[in-house]
């Protein structure tokens, strides 16, 4: 055999993350329909679950560990489970080929026997009168070489270069497998870091609810504000208390699933190095986007393969009806002993027909043209899949970053509206109602921005996935 992934804010911004993650981790160009193909005989082929896990290595330490984007990305390619699995796959179909390969080679085999022997004629049979019922014990020893090969088998040729199209593939997928590991841990340390960013607006918003609050009560306490005012206050004010104990745990989950995709020990504490500010996308030509893509993409390049493989075999299937020689020869002494021996030796030639094998040939046949039909048709939806990953991303940036811009817009406002409100309200221009409003404004501003700007970044990072360059996702990050 072969050798042989409370709050209505709150839970609003999480399920969009989420979403974000599912989507770009499960859509047709991703995971899903990039995994390495079963190949059989060979351990199974990581999935889109398979690229969530990892195998994890070190044991954890005391100290907070420092962990950039580079580090998380190195960790990820040497530990994430379905990079690991898509190695695997390649090593079951590097031993297919070598299987194949040995069905064209000569095969060499050499025995030694040595027989002792005893005949009963008597139970065979055989009575002779004056001739002895039992013969023996009688030996002779019998040491030789033998060799069979198959000097014309077309269908295993084809299935040797089938087999020699499949490990390319293979390969070809593990490449792929690097570039979806890059997504992923990409994806989940760019989750982290919009976690951070929230937790640290929902604290500064807390520590302005608590102004408001102190306001508030220091006001009803003076006679000049009504109870009413407090007791809003209070509310909103442990409204966004529950908020940040939400935000906070999502923010510790999401560093759990961070450490499992790139293999850190769970109970690891660690500390993000790399944050991800805003940096407009330039624009691109599309026409040449989608032509690097079709050249780059290392899926659709593994499809082909794997379309070749299916053509050969479909070939091969035809070419069962043809002929088989085969040569066999032996040689080697064989006596009573070694000193006493003799050389003997054989030689033969075999042709094959295959003559009353029709159904079976017919239906071998038409197996291998379904398989080829599909294979095609799975390759021709992949090319347009492939066009359809750019655009897509493309769209998505610039859809991002236009929300960027407006949400950042829309947080100056909102500060610039609450400042008014304390304002007017510590002037006992008015009641807090509007302090409580503005507040309630700066805190759907701020998550509003946190996810634009997660979402234009992880679009980027997309576009370098569907474009087959994640290596160099930096420079998408960037902006470039």
């Amino acid at each position: 055999m072969p050798f042989d992934d409370t709050n209505n804010m709150t839970e609003s911004f999480c399920a969009f993350a989420l979403a974000i993650l599912s989507l770009s981790l499960a859509g047709p160009a991703l995971v899903a329909q990039t995994a390495p193909p079963q190949v059989p005989g060979v351990s199974t082929a990581p999935t889109a679950q398979s690229f969530q896990g990892s195998v994890p290595v070190g044991n954890a330490s005391a100290e907070a560990l420092d962990l950039s984007l580079d580090d998380a990305m190195q960790r990820g390619l040497r530990n994430n489970l379905g990079l690991i699995l898509s190695n695997t796959q390649t090593a079951g179909a590097r031993a297919q080929k070598l299987i194949q390969l040995q069905a064209l080679l000569p095969s060499v085999d050499f025995k030694a026997q040595e027989s002792v022997e005893q005949v009963d004629l008597a139970a065979e049979g055989l009575r002779i009168p004056g001739f002895p019922v039992v013969i023996g014990p009688f030996g002779y020893t019998d040491v030789r070489g033998s060799l069979t090969w198959s000097l014309l088998d077309l269908p295993s040729l084809r299935a040797y270069l089938a087999a020699q199209h499949n490990f390319q593939a293979a390969q070809l997928s593990a490449q792929d497998a690097r570039d979806l590991v890059v997504l992923t841990v990409g994806n989940a340390y760019l989750l982290v870091v919009a976690d951070e960013i929230r937790v640290e607006s929902v604290q500064a918003q807390v520590a302005t609810a608590k102004i408001s609050l102190d306001q508030a009560v220091a006001n009803h306490e003076a006679g000049t504000a009504p109870l009413l005012d407090e007791l809003r206050s209070r509310v909103d004010y442990q409204a966004l208390q529950q908020q940040l104990i939400s935000a906070q745990n999502s923010l510790e989950k999401d560093k759990l699933s961070l450490a499992r995709v790139i293999g850190l020990p769970l109970e690891q504490k660690f500390n993000l190095t790399d944050k991800a500010p805003y940096s407009a996308f330039d624009q691109i030509d599309i026409d040449a986007a989608i032509r690097d893509a079709h050249a780059n993409r290392k899926d659709l390049a593994a499809m082909v393969e794997q379309t070749k493989a299916a053509e050969l075999q479909r070939k091969a299937a035809t070419e069962a009806r043809l002929p088989k020689v085969q040569f066999y020869g032996d040689y080697g002494v064989i006596g009573v002993n070694l000193a006493t021996s003799h050389g003997t030796g054989e030689a033969q030639g075999t042709l094959t027909v295959p003559l009353f094998e029709e159904y079976s040939l017919r239906g071998q046949a038409e197996i291998a043209q379904s398989q080829l039909d599909t294979q095609r048709a799975q390759l021709s939806d992949k090319q347009a899949q492939v066009e359809a990953d750019v655009r897509d991303d493309l769209l998505d940036i610039a859809s991002a970053q236009k929300q960027v811009e407006v949400a950042r817009s829309s947080v100056d406002l909102a500060n610039e509206a609450l400042s008014e409100a304390q304002e007017r309200y510590a002037n006992g221009v008015s009641d807090n109602l509007a302090v409580s409003q503005a507040e309630r404004s700066v805190a759907q501003a701020n998550d509003q921005y946190v996810a634009s700007l997660y979402r234009h970044n992880i679009a980027k990072l997309s576009l370098a996935r569907a474009l087959g360059a994640s290596q160099n996702y930096k420079i998408y990050l960037g902006g470039k």
